[in-house]
């Protein structure tokens, strides 16, 4: 029997199909070793070293101390097992450093004691499989010595690091040597938006027709200078940059209502030229993972992890219904963008035979970027004549619309250049004083190209037949006719929040990352809680705001981007065995003083006191007095000054840096003193009831906070506006929960109450829902009503899909929508999905560790005092019971 080891079941499962009875296949479940994550992995006989912390020896060579995962351990009992029957051991994980990596520690672990083949295809199919399994290999040690390098300088990074973090702004938090780049990319993005300066301008469009057709033009230029647009302006005065003012016509609003009346005057005007091109567009080269990761953003909002989880299924392999299953796309980690031979061929005859020869433009494209090492080919499909048609029945709908996008875009690399005729028209309003210019642009299609199959399309429409000379009015003689003259105003926009997909187009720009790390990056800067997706935009929290400051001011080094960008070519250097991986590791580590080389290590050692807890600057009142962003034991506020009960506020939710103005920060300290000054005064209590904004909304509040003690407070209902706020509806709010009287069958209180859903009554645990407008009014006879009626069904849980099998199990492990968020579930153990986690992106592999948490906490949850009572009792009765029977048998 010959041995198989992949990563995962699905991969196992198409694998196992091209194979013979001679073969078993079994899947390693991803990673099966790595350094310790928790003080309780640490191997006891190195757990008092000072380095066990790390896992890393750094004072004998650096050497990693791995550890068997505890997922991973029934795997690799049942790999040991098989390892036993076996005559040859086949390692088929991954071509690229990650999948190099998994195969050596699969090696380390298993010590296998019969012959290991290592082998690697860019594509599941029957031919890719045979042809890796003609050329088999061994373990390639450069690039396993390159992804150890990795780990172990991200490790030493996140956990020399982050407890720098612990220290000077709040528990718990992580470094990390891509995320924290990605995280300062993210931040001083929204730096630029808060510096921006927003400035106006105006231009002006003529809607024109001719012989039926209508189209535009705008106005260009105004006495032979051009009309400035929103890239001539300086983003931090808001004004005309100084190179382009003498160049330029800035219009604001009256300049140009007073020119569209003179030009109005000034009718006809006269077409003074037309100039017509032929112009070639050529197409795309086939996607790489950032590029798809792109491109599915904009065409369907995948995050980079959803588009990776539904390409690793397409690649893995899909069941085609014939009782055949292969992958549908090749590797889906790469960044080189060149075709395979047998590719490049299987297109031409396609396209040719689908569109014509003359469609057909063979292209071999060439990677630009330095970073291409990962894998050897684009990601296309893995058969260039199967269209998406072919495959409709089989797939899911994110899996179809994926697959033809990979399709369309491989195909389409390999066609011949579009052929557009674009066309620009240039029309004159002259007076005595002015002369004014507008241009119409248009473009027509000659030949398609490659454009029948990517579906690109021209934004500008096809103009009418014009020629110089021709008149344009609103008399009927005009050859042209002039439907309206508008001004049309203008703003310049500050630089636009990251989304996902464009900080990964960044992250690859500049070179830092690999295409494996993309997706996780992106979302581990968002578990953290540094920053926060509004719709599809990235914007920092003022914790990721806190963490950048620190590492900016006192290590900036380890957030450059060029430093990082180094740091990648360096272990590409070690992959190709151009470089010592000791040595590098090393001067990043302790540095070298005869190189004036600063390391990590010693930098710390020699700063940490002197760190200061971070403050975000805001600005300064008209008193001079500075106003800064500090981060609470639970929320972020604002502080004037040196601070004090008057100088602090919270800042409400979803605030984000670029908005909170020094303006803005006065309000929210003047709203805070305006409510401390109190609504009045309680009758009853002869206490000040206040109306406060805390960091998750409007409250009102009955007296001071002493010592020991917290005072009423209730959120204001939803609708209810704190400016409008009275004392006698302060004071209503204050006296919720309200009795409204006893129900004439049972003699129980019926009370009205403002609860976490809202408003309701409620007499003996049964509640309704009440309408907020008569939370102050309702009456008893009203609430009886409402408690008579029967209860509208509450929100069942909704299954929203099945997620798998447990492995070596038939439970199944399910995604449902509950009343309180979503949560997976496999029959006996429910787990909650982290907020940062998207419904439509969670897989079998997320969940398992979930329920796993939930299981553990299940069984470690401490018991009431009365259940822990009469276990023990229970425990103790056990014990006499033994002792008893021990003593009657005579032992």
């Amino acid at each position: 029997m010959k041995l198989v080891i992949v990563e995962s079941p699905a991969k196992a499962t198409t694998i196992g199909k091209f194979l013979g009875s001679d073969y078993t296949v079994r899947a390693s479940f991803g990673h099966v070793r790595d350094l310790p994550k928790s003080a309780s992995e640490i191997p006891a006989s190195v757990k008092s070293a000072p380095w066990a912390r790390l896992g890393v020896n750094v004072d004998d060579d650096f050497n990693a101390i791995y550890v068997v995962q505890k997922e991973s351990r029934k795997h690799i009992a049942e790999l040991k097992e098989l390892c036993k029957k076996a005559d040859e051991i086949i390692l088929a994980t991954d071509e690229d450093r990650e999948g190099e990596s998994i195969s050596w520690h699969l090696l380390e672990v298993l010590k296998p004691k019969v012959p290991v083949k290592r082998i690697a295809f860019h594509e599941i199919t029957r031919s890719a499989i045979d042809e890796a399994m003609r050329q088999p290999r061994d373990v390639n040690d450069q690039l396993v010595r390159a992804q150890e390098t990795r780990r172990i300088l991200d490790r030493l990074f996140g956990y020399e690091l982050s407890p720098v973090l612990w220290r000077k702004v709040r528990g718990k938090l992580s470094a990390g040597r891509v995320q924290s780049v990605a995280l300062r990319l993210v931040v001083e993005r929204e730096e630029e938006r808060r510096a921006f300066m927003k400035a106006a301008y105006f231009d002006a469009e003529a809607t024109l027709s001719r012989e039926g057709k209508s189209f535009k033009a705008v106005l260009t230029s105004l006495d032979g200078k051009r009309i400035a647009s929103g890239k001539d302006f300086d983003a931090d005065t808001g004004r005309l940059k100084a190179a382009e003012q003498e160049r330029l016509v800035w219009l604001r609003e009256d300049d140009v209502n007073a020119l569209v009346n003179k030009m109005t005057a000034a009718l006809p005007w006269k077409v003074t030229r037309v100039d017509q091109k032929e112009t070639r567009t050529r197409p795309y080269p086939p996607f790489i993972t950032s590029t798809l990761q792109q491109a599915a953003s904009a065409m369907f909002g995948f995050s980079p992890r959803k588009t990776m989880q539904v390409a690793q299924r397409l690649y893995e392999g899909v069941n085609l219904g014939d009782g055949s299953r292969e992958g549908l796309i090749t590797y889906m980690r790469t960044d080189s963008v060149a075709l395979s031979e047998k590719a490049l061929q299987d297109a031409g005859n396609y396209i040719c035979g689908q569109f014509g020869e003359e469609y057909h433009k063979r292209r071999q494209y060439t990677t630009k970027s330095k970073m291409a090492q990962e894998a050897h080919e684009a990601i296309r499909p893995t058969q260039m004549d199967r269209p998406p048609q072919a495959v409709t029945a089989f797939l899911s709908k994110d899996e179809l619309r994926l697959y033809e996008l990979v399709w369309r875009r491989a195909l389409a690399s390999q066609m011949a250049d579009a052929v557009v005729l674009r066309t620009s028209v240039d029309i004159e309003s002259a007076d005595a004083d002015h002369r004014a210019e507008l241009r119409a642009n248009g473009s027509v299609v000659v030949f398609p190209g490659f454009m029948r199959v990517s579906r690109d399309k021209q934004r500008d429409g096809e103009l009418p037949a014009i020629k110089e000379g021709m008149t344009v009015g609103r008399e009927e003689a005009a050859d042209i006719q002039l439907g309206s003259l508008e001004p049309v105003s203008h703003e310049t926009q500050p630089p636009a929040r990251f989304t996902e997909a464009s900080l990964v187009k960044r992250l690859e720009e500049e070179g830092i990352g690999r295409p494996s790390t993309y997706a996780p990056t992106v979302s581990v800067i968002q578990q953290r809680g540094y920053v926060d997706r509004i719709g599809s935009a990235l914007a920092p929290t003022f914790l990721g705001i806190a963490v950048i400051l620190l590492l900016r001011k006192h290590f900036s080094d380890y957030v450059d981007l060029s430093f990082t960008a180094r740091m990648e070519d360096t272990l590409d250097n070690i992959a190709e065995g151009r470089q010592d991986w000791l040595r590098f590791i090393k001067e990043f580590y302790y540095g070298d003083v005869e190189a004036d080389i600063s390391g990590l290590k010693p930098r710390i050692e020699a700063s940490i006191e002197s760190i200061e807890y971070p403050a975000i600057p805001i600005g300064m009142d008209d008193a001079g007095q500075e106003i800064v962003v500090r981060l609470g034991k639970s929320s972020p506020f604002i502080q004037r000054g040196e601070g004090g009960s008057e100088n602090i506020a919270s800042i409400p939710e979803k605030v984000y840096y670029d908005e909170l103005s020094v303006e803005k920060a006065l309000d929210l300290l003047e709203k805070k003193a305006k409510g401390e000054d109190g609504l009045g005064k309680c009758p009853k209590t002869q206490e000040t009831v206040y109306l406060l904004e805390g960091p998750y909304g409007p409250y009102v509040q009955l007296g001071e906070a002493a010592a020991g003690t917290k005072p009423k407070r209730t959120s204001l209902p939803r609708g209810m506006k704190p400016e409008t706020v009275t004392l006698e509806q302060a004071l209503q709010l204050l006296e919720l929960p309200r009795r409204l009287g006893e129900h004439p069958d049972t003699g129980k209180p019926v009370d009205v109450g403002l609860g976490r859903f809202g408003p309701y009554v409620v007499h003996d645990g049964d509640f309704r829902s009440l309408d907020p407008s008569n939370l102050f009014t309702v009456t008893l006879d009203e609430a009886l009503a409402m408690l008579a009626q029967p209860k509208k069904g509450r929100a069942s849980k909704k299954l929203i899909r099945s997620l798998g099998v447990k492995p070596d199990s038939e439970t199944a492990v399910e995604l449902y929508e509950g009343r309180y968020g979503p949560y997976v579930t496999d029959g006996e153990t429910n787990a909650s999905l982290p907020k940062s986690m998207a419904v439509e992106e969670v897989t079998l592999d997320e969940a398992l560790p979930l329920l796993a948490q939930a299981a553990e906490k299940k069984g470690t949850r401490k018991k009431p005092a009365k259940k822990r009572a009469a276990t023990k009792k229970k425990a103790t009765t056990k014990k006499k019971s033994s002792a008893a029977k021990s003593k009657r048998s005579g032992n």
